[in-house]
């Protein structure tokens, strides 16, 4: 029933996760200095960042943006010059 999505780097992924991986990386401070929300300047802590962000998707927008831009690994293209293969140059050379 659960359909893969492999363009959406969130899919599987909480919200109480994604706060909580933030918060260990940036700590509070550094999540209020990135995004200015209350819920990371006054009195933080899951909890109150989860009520907040589940009722405000523009605040929800940009801690998922952050989340992606922290701890997404970038994809190699598949038709990478650079292959898995060592000897693809070389069959594909010709002399």
């Amino acid at each position: 029933m659960s359909d893969p999505q492999p363009n959406n780097p969130l899919h599987g992924i909480k919200l109480e996760q994604v706060i909580t991986q933030l918060q260990d990386h940036f700590g509070w401070d550094g999540l209020a200095d990135r995004i200015n929300i209350n819920c990371f300047k006054s009195n933080p802590s899951v909890t109150s960042s989860l009520k907040f962000l589940r009722r405000t998707l523009w605040a929800r927008e940009k801690v998922e943006a952050l989340y992606i831009d922290t701890f997404s690994q970038p994809q190699p293209p598949k038709n990478s010059i650079l292959s898995s293969d060592p000897w693809a140059n070389r069959r594909n050379k010709k002399s």
